[in-house]
């Protein structure tokens, strides 16, 4: 409760302000935030609301995965470490792979449940797994956050799964545009996220997981990140396409249409991909680094001609000058 507690007094400290302008319409939805930055820099290409905070839903577990990531890059777990599923983990609901009490599966096979199924239960096990309880691990999430500059973010769950009154995850396009330049510097998390399927190995039971983002197969170069969506925060994305040596993140956070869920999650994908797309052509269009023209060689200095060596003065020159006046 006293973890609870204090999560929420953080949520309050991210929340906006009164006067604050809350969502954005277009295309006959409305839309909390957006950005889309160069992956490389960081630089902002677009953004609209970038600082208003909203609720991640799944998005969120770009901070456990990349948790998770940073523990095996220095040697704290590896991708075979068995994890055990517990009662939390197995109770966890939402969207998930039902994972059963006892059960073990590979650090592996459960970031691959995290990140293409948007697995809840995984989320939990993998929470468990490296620090011993959820609040641990959230407090990490917190702390790594604070780390990245994410100053209007607070995690509550490893997850993003919304119930009840809250408190709940909350974050903004921009802060969450920061994750992901990380995560984009390390190719193994595009590995996960660009997979776009996956057989979750278990006894008699394995079961096929499909990736949410459908940007990867319909947009050029697309090859992360994830998706998110609870029917109270409606939809939300933080993905990222390369084309040639241009990398961009667009992140769209809390899209709601009129017209429905599948609406809302159709749209978003539209609004992310033009995002991207015009801000892959921004960075196209910039002019290419001109090189440096050459520097001469130097010109090494003329060398100096041989002086003769004087001659030592012997008796005729001590001669003449004794009787010189």
């Amino acid at each position: 409760m006293r973890f609870l507690a204090a999560a929420f007094l953080l949520c309050l400290a991210a929340a906006p302000s009164p006067g604050a302008s809350s969502r954005y319409s277009t295309r006959g939805m409305t839309v909390t935030g957006q950005i889309c930055v160069d992956a490389a820099t960081g630089a902002v290409l677009s953004q609209k609301l970038a600082d208003l905070p909203g609720d991640p839903a799944s998005v969120t577990k770009l901070m456990t995965f990349l948790l998770v990531l940073e523990d095996i890059r220095d040697g704290r777990t590896t991708l075979r470490t068995r994890v055990g599923v517990t009662k939390e983990a197995a109770t966890t609901g939402g969207s998930q792979v039902w994972l059963a009490v006892g059960e073990t599966f590979a650090v592996e096979d459960l970031l691959y449940a995290l990140m293409l199924q948007s697995a809840n239960d995984a989320a939990v096990a993998l929470a468990i797994g490296r620090e011993g309880s959820t609040a641990a691990f959230v407090a990490r999430m917190n702390r790594r956050a604070a780390e990245l500059g994410m100053t209007r973010t607070c995690y509550v769950s490893p997850n993003g799964l919304t119930e009840g009154r809250g408190p709940h995850d909350s974050s903004t396009a921009r802060d969450l545009a920061k994750l992901c330049v990380v995560l984009c510097r390390m190719p193994e998390a595009l590995r996960f996220t660009s997979a776009q399927k996956h057989v979750l190995p278990r006894p008699l039971k394995p079961m096929e997981m499909l990736n949410h983002n459908h940007l990867l197969a319909s947009f050029p170069g697309c090859d992360g990140l994830k998706t998110g969506f609870t029917s109270s925060a409606q939809a939300s994305i933080a993905t990222t396409a390369q084309a040639g040596p241009h990398r961009v993140i667009a992140v769209v956070l809390g899209c709601r249409s009129p017209e429905g869920n599948k609406a809302a999650q159709r749209l978003r994908d539209d609004v992310a991909a033009g995002l991207m797309r015009e801000g892959l052509a921004m960075l196209q269009a910039q002019p290419a680094a001109q090189p440096k023209p050459p520097v001469p060689p130097a010109v090494p200095p003329s060398p100096k001609k041989a002086e003769k060596p004087k001659k030592e003065p012997g008796f005729w020159d001590w001669l003449e000058d004794l009787f010189s006046f």
